[in-house]
């Protein structure tokens, strides 16, 4: 049952001057007028609701969503992506990609955005995909919502991100040469390679 606000007192301010008694008596104590019961309340609206889509106003799209010439960068997939060199030994590749990563997502890219590639040995979370099938691991991919991590092997196979960290940590000379080149056709903005400076180069040169 809704609460009905008291009345507001009147204080005698409020009430203007009062008449002074001509006899000099004192004047009789006003007696309280009783409440009469508070009539019936109009229709009072409940909480107000949204109006239907059906009745809303149309959003202007065109100027609410930037168009495909914004600042979205087709110009850097002309150009071709940005390319970084973290130098790294091959047993400490794996380490300098999960750094290079975690400062990836802390500067405000989402995990979706990120492809991780190896040469060598596979990172542990694509062991750790791969032990589900390879269906689940490629339906993951596929979602696009969190870092993918793959292998040389298979990285023609991974679809292009803003983001490729490549970790040269090991493997034949051909499998850099595969991860490069893969990471290079796929990477929209920046490229991130991890590894031995000089083999690095090398190889770059060689994918060029």
């Amino acid at each position: 049952m809704p609460l009905i606000p008291e009345e507001p007192q009147i204080h005698e301010k409020a009430q203007g001057p009062r008449a002074t008694p001509a006899s000099g008596r004192t004047a009789p104590t006003p007696r309280p007028v009783p409440r009469p019961a508070a009539p019936p309340r109009p229709g009072r609206p409940g909480p107000l609701r949204p109006t239907p889509p059906a009745q809303r106003a149309p959003r202007d799209t065109a100027a609410a969503k930037p168009g495909p010439s914004g600042p979205a960068a087709p110009a850097a997939t002309t150009a071709g992506p940005q390319i970084q060199l973290i130098p790294a030994s091959p047993e400490g590749a794996l380490d300098a990609v999960e750094e290079a990563v975690d400062l990836l997502l802390d500067s405000g890219r989402t995990p979706g955005e990120v492809l991780v590639i190896t040469t060598g040995e596979p990172h542990p979370w694509a062991a750790h995909e791969l032990s589900f099938g390879d269906a689940a691991y490629w339906a993951q991919h596929d979602a696009g919502d969190d870092v993918f991590y793959a292998d040389a092997a298979v990285a023609e196979r991974a679809a292009p991100r803003p983001v490729v960290v490549v970790a040269v940590n090991g493997g034949a000379e051909s499998a850099a040469v595969t991860a490069l080149s893969a990471a290079h056709s796929r990477a929209g903005a920046l490229l991130i390679v991890c590894g031995d400076p000089q083999r690095i180069n090398a190889v770059l040169g060689a994918t060029a």
